[in-house]
């Protein structure tokens, strides 16, 4: 073949600095086109093998060749796969088919930060030019008979193509790396981004540096004895854990693939395996890590793949948003390589993948219950947060879940919300009965039942003079200590009529304070409405509130309590990112003071030397509050002071 020249067949003078600017957010991406588009290329000819269209020649192996030159500032990509003739490369290379660069540059100018878009045209091959000022290609199509193809282009609209020497099938793409991509010559930056995109491709990819290549074999400075180089090792796994079958997979080979895909060198605690295969394909591995208690830490990693090429992490429209606290790998051949989220939003077959990802996690962890209850209360603790922040986003997912919520009780005994609040089996009698009888007796008024109220422990830690009171009651609490949570029991107010959450700390339960005459107590709430005033005076805070009650536990002094209702107010401002602002909102709560304790009677009996029942007034609301949350550093200041005077007044 004569050479040949020509220009690019596109409505444009220059569709490359378009290319460069507009097609990708992140450059070194063209690693992935091009190794992609290799590993395309043989598995088109393997096809062509088993269809006995093409013989490989004896002992053949596949592979990738990734060359950097740091010398000359080259990257070249190489395969054995199926090649090119020179019909090809007009037809593939040549002819850029869209309708303008100016139009496509207005439309996607907005996009192109979150959207990789390059591959909805078939220009994987162009990202070269994001690196490169010249590109060049040798070819040797597997056609009996064929010849090579020499073809190359420098970044404008000419391209000049010739025969090549090249005597083996397959393809050659040479890089000439433009000064603001020498980068890419460094051998261990791209390994770097081999490792990001193309850990888990189908086929071999192994990296040489041609300025090291022969300086292996040196003499031993012992012996004098040459050492032989080591058998080059892929970069890749060609055969991912996912692609395998569960049967096939051992508990050791799981946890090794975590550890070196995550770099997480805290074992995982279980994980599911989805293995599908219609209506649609699709393979992964998703775990459930070990968490850290607050939710803000949490940080999950979704990789979504397309036949072993990563695609991307955590697209929300693929992987319900819950899942995406999870660590995982999903692997699903029928989405595009180039992954838009504007056209995944609206997609039916998307929603369907994500459905059936939902489902999958639901049916592992209702079996476990169901079937491996031991085990599912070992990992309760650390995967409560997924299955409560799942329900609170998918309806589905929810429903499904709802009877397999534990609870843990004060005694550490897990239930579920039906064993912990029972269900009577006359209830649904009941309603049968009711319903019949409805029309038959319409003037009677449908019986209201009684509210079923659950206490929970908010904090174990802070809370503990609370948990001792409740268990020396006969009383039982839940813990629900996560951030979570307090969204979550709502959720469960609004789906279950008449019942109620309640923090152990909100009110003293009558099981706590000792009968009391009407007479007394009168004289109690007058004494409480002084003292009231009193500590309003002393803190600046007009909004405290003081109860004097005769609690059964003589040692307990002061407690503060909080209602439901701003504690839950507090917790959604913070989940909000709003703790600055909240303290306009803060509610102080209401002191109560234990008429049983020496040192609150101590209080009461003297009110004439208003200077020292200050001092213990204030001891006994700050050592209340201590009991609730932390002390402002201000406070704690005043609460030091005020904790030596009070100690020295004894000493004297």
């Amino acid at each position: 073949m004569s050479i040949e020249k020509g220009s690019l067949s596109i409505n444009s003078e220059n569709i490359f600095p378009i290319i460069k600017k507009w097609l990708y957010s992140d450059h070194d991406i063209f690693v992935r086109e091009m190794i992609s588009n290799g590993c395309d290329a043989i598995t088109k000819l393997k096809k062509l093998e088993i269809m006995g269209e093409y013989q490989f020649p004896e002992d053949q192996e596949f592979s990738i060749q990734v060359i950097v030159n740091p010398t000359k500032k080259t990257l070249k990509f190489i395969d054995n796969g199926i090649g090119m003739t020179a019909e090809e490369v007009k037809e593939y290379i040549n002819q850029i088919a869209f309708s303008g660069a100016s139009a496509f540059m207005e439309q996607y100018k907005d996009k192109a930060t979150e959207d990789q878009i390059i591959g909805h045209f078939g220009l994987g091959f162009y990202s070269a030019f994001m690196v490169a000022d010249k590109v060049t290609i040798e070819t040797l199509s597997y056609r009996e008979g064929a010849k090579a193809v020499y073809w190359e282009c420098d970044g404008g609209t000419e391209f000049e193509m010739k025969d090549s020497d090249k005597e083996t099938v397959g393809t050659e793409i040479t890089l000439y790396l433009n000064e603001d991509s020498y980068e890419f010559s460094n051998e261990y930056r791209v390994k770097e981004v081999i490792g990001k995109y193309c850990s888990f491709m189908p086929e071999e990819i192994y990296l040489v540096n041609t300025d090291t290549v022969g300086k292996e074999q040196k003499p031993d400075s012992s012996d004098g004895e040459t050492k032989e180089p080591e058998e080059p090792k892929p970069l890749n796994d060609t055969h991912p854990l996912w692609t395998k079958h569960p049967n096939e997979c051992t508990e050791e080979e799981y946890k090794e693939f975590y550890r070196r895909v995550f770099n997480d060198y805290k074992e995982p605690l279980f994980w599911i395996h989805l293995n599908m295969d219609y209506p649609f394909n699709l393979k992964g591995i998703l775990y459930f890590p070990k968490l850290n208690t607050q939710y803000d830490t949490l940080e999950g990693v979704i990789k979504l793949y397309n036949n072993q090429v990563f695609i991307a992490d955590n697209i929300k429209e693929v992987i319900p948003e819950f899942l995406m606290l999870l660590k995982g790998v999903i692997d699903c051949p029928d989405l595009p390589l180039n992954v838009s989220r504007s056209a995944l939003q609206n997609d039916g077959f998307v929603t369907k993948i994500s459905d059936y990802i939902s489902k999958k996690v639901a049916d592992k962890l209702s079996g476990m219950c169901k079937t491996d209850r031991e085990n599912y209360e070992k990992y309760w603790d650390d995967i409560n947060p997924f299955i409560k922040y799942g329900c609170l986003k998918d309806a589905k997912f929810c429903e499904k879940m709802s009877d397999y919520i534990l609870f843990k009780d004060l005694n550490d005994k897990y239930l579920t919300y039906k064993e912990y609040v029972g269900e009577p089996e006359e209830e649904e009698e009941e309603k049968t009965e009711s319903a019949e009888g409805a029309e038959e007796k319409p003037e009677e008024k449908e019986e209201t039942k009684e509210p079923k109220t659950i206490f929970y422990v908010s904090d174990r830690n802070l809370q503990g003079q609370y948990i001792n009171m409740f268990r020396e009651a006969k009383m039982d609490a839940v813990y629900l200590e996560h951030v979570i949570d307090s969204s979550f029991i709502s959720q469960l107010e609004a789906r279950n009529e008449g019942l109620k959450f309640m923090r152990i700390d909100t009110d003293l339960s009558k099981a706590f304070r000792k009968r009391t005459s009407k007479k007394d107590q009168k004289e109690l709430d007058e004494k409480a409405e002084k003292l009231r005033d009193r500590l309003r005076t002393l803190t600046g805070n007009d909004k405290i509130e003081v109860k004097i009650q005769n609690l059964k536990n003589k040692s307990t002094a002061s407690m503060l309590t909080v209602s439901e209702e701003s504690k839950r107010m507090e917790e959604m401002m913070l989940q909000m990112g709003m703790g600055r602002d909240m303290g306009q909102f803060k509610q102080p709560g209401t002191l109560v003071l234990n008429a049983q304790n020496e040192l609150v009677r101590f209080v009461m009996d003297h009110e004439g030397d208003e200077q020292e029942t200050d001092l213990f007034l204030e001891q006994l609301y700050d050592l209340a509050k201590l009991g609730n949350e932390p002390l402002t550093p201000e406070e704690m200041g005043k609460f030091i002071a005020r904790s030596n005077e009070i100690m020295l007044k004894l000493a004297k």
